[in-house]
Parts: structure tokens; sequence; C-alpha cells
């Protein structure tokens, strides 16, 4: 007797102070386990006088079935209580303000270019696409590109065959156009175009770029001046900027310009940006050069046409203070969270 009782107050403080059912399964193997001290003990019963045998084995067959219950009871008690607690961690209260979720962010080339578009359908320009695969004639002869010029070169253009290249800018859409429409004409050209350049912080074998055109009877190279003007000061948010036209040489405009402006990191103060100038170079243009208005079958005597040509790639660089124009491609959402 003085050794059931032992066990049962061992087992009943062992049974109240498992706090889960793991601990609490250790404890009934303990004691009423095949090899438990309560099975130990009947087996002990055969050691006793005959007459005492089914006095004591239904004691202990009694003690046995109370710590059964017990048992129960705490496996009870512990399967609620971690019901409660996981209620209360999943608990949602729907007075709270929500947490939100990620919408995402156009990619920066896509701001710009939707700026430039937006820009240009104001002042009513029509936007026009290509195909990115042209051919030898569109993407040079018509545009006044000589066969001996270096942009045919196979270092600079990705060929399919003597015919069949990818497009080297997007000037071949404004040639399409000439030769399907009537003037007036006034369009611009956005789109991807090719070229064989390595990959480094300036240069990418992918990129873009937006032309613009208008061809009309009386168009002057002031109304060139003035819209670029208007444009570029729109498209950094300064009035006040400073803009300049270099004499330069392009084989489908004459006269042809380069278009700088003040740099928009140190405001023509010089800095690395500018390689300590003060300038930028942001676009080309010039007026339509006569023959390439005559391949088109645009009677030169009568209309005129100014041109430019952007990379919004480059203008995205400014605009947003991006250092490397491979960060484009490399899909990591940290860069382009940057532009919600």
């Amino acid at each position: 007797m003085a050794t059931l009782e032992n066990i049962l107050g061992r087992a009943k403080k062992d049974i109240i102070s498992a706090n889960d059912l793991t601990s609490l399964d250790l404890t009934r193997v303990k004691y009423l386990g095949k090899k438990g001290e309560l099975s130990a003990l009947l087996k002990e019963l055969g050691k006793l006088p005959p007459e005492e045998r089914p006095s004591q084995g239904a004691l202990i067959n009694e003690q046995k079935k109370e710590l059964v219950e017990l048992l129960e009871v705490r496996k009870l008690e512990i399967r609620a209580r971690v019901e409660e607690d996981k209620e209360k961690s999943e608990f949602i209260d729907i007075t709270l303000p929500g947490i939100g979720s990620s919408t995402g962010a156009l990619h920066p080339i896509s701001q710009v270019l939707n700026r430039i578009e937006n820009f240009f359908s104001s002042i009513g320009f029509s936007v026009v696409e290509g195909p990115e695969i042209e051919d030898d004639y569109h993407n040079f002869e018509a545009l006044n590109i000589p066969k001996h010029h270096p942009a045919r070169a196979m270092h600079d253009t990705f060929y399919f065959n003597k015919e069949l290249l990818l497009r080297t800018h997007t000037s071949p859409v404004q040639v399409r156009v000439m030769e399907e429409q009537k003037p007036p004409i006034k369009i611009i050209c956005p789109g991807r175009v090719y070229r064989v350049d390595q990959p480094d912080p300036s240069h990418l074998p992918m990129f873009h770029q937006v032309e613009g055109l208008v061809v009309d009877t009386n168009v002057t190279f002031a109304d060139l001046k003035g819209m670029i003007i208007q444009f570029l000061r729109a498209f950094f948010e300064k009035e006040g900027l400073e803009i300049r036209f270099r004499p330069s040489y392009f084989p489908f405009t004459e006269p042809s310009a380069e278009v700088d402006v003040s740099c928009v990191n140190c405001d023509g103060k010089g800095c690395r940006v500018c390689s300590h100038t003060g300038w930028l170079e942001v676009m080309g243009s010039g007026m339509v050069h006569p023959r390439v208005l005559e391949y088109a079958g645009i009677n030169s005597e009568e209309y005129t046409g100014l041109a430019f040509g952007m990379g919004p790639d480059r203008l995205a660089m400014l605009r947003y203070n991006i250092s490397d124009l491979r960060y484009y491609l490399d899909n990591d959402l940290r860069f382009l969270d940057q532009f919600r």
C-alpha cells in the first residue's frame, strides 16, 4: 500500500504539471505502459499470499482507472488551451485599417515614354510604330545613308542577310509613313532599336528611341527649335532650363544640330555627370534632307520637314539619376520599386 500511494502521488503530480500532449504521453507510458510502475506493481502480486491477491489486484486496477481518467481530463485541458492560443494568434480585428498590397510600378523607361508621348500628343502629333525587322532600303538607303557609311558596317548592325536586319533607329518608320501618307504629316515613332554594342554603364545592344517628323508647307528650323525647347523644359520641369543647338551632321537631315541642355545634376556648374562641361547632349535634330523627301515621293520644292530623335533610356538616366543602363534589364524589384 505504501508503494502504491507513493506511485499515485508522483503520477498525479506529473500529470498536473504536464504542459503539452507530448510530456503527458510520456507520463502515461511511465506509469501505465507495459514497463510502467503500476504494471510492475501488478506483476508483484504473485509474491503475495493467495488470499490477499484479489483485493490488492482490485485496488491497483481501481487506482489505474483513476489515473487513466485523470490523464484524459488533462489531455482535454491541454487541447482546449492550445485551441484558445491558436484563436488568439489568428484573431483578425476587422476594425483596424488594412495593410494593403504592393501594386507594382511602371518601369522608368515606360514612364519616360509616356511623358514624351503625352507631350507630343497634346500638340497634335500621332504615335506610330513600325517593324523591328527592317529591310536595308528603309533602314539606310531611303534615309540618304550611302553604301560606304559606317552605320552599315557589320560591327554596328545586326544583319540576318544582305537585305534584312534589326533596325538601328526608328527613322524607317518615318519613311514608311511618308510613302503611305500625303503631307501634312506630324508623327512621333517610339520603339526598340538594336546595335552591336557591348553592354556597359552607357551602352546596350537593345535600347529605345523616339523620333519625330513634321512635313508640311513652310516648316522652318525656327519651328523645330521652338518645339524642342518647349518639350525639354516640360520634360525636365524646369522653365528656365538652358538649351543650345550645335551644328552637326546626319545623312537624313540638312542642316543638322545636336541639342544640349544645361546639366540637370549640377545646374550647369560642372560635375562628373556632365564631364565638368556644364552641358548634356540629349537629342539630335535637323531639317529633313530634300533627297529623303524625294525618296518617299514627296515634292521637296513644295514641302519641307523637320525631324528629331532622342533616347528615352538616356533621358530616364538624367531624370531619375540612374548611373548604369544595365539596371534597366536586371529585373530587380528593389530598383523598380523606386519609381512608384
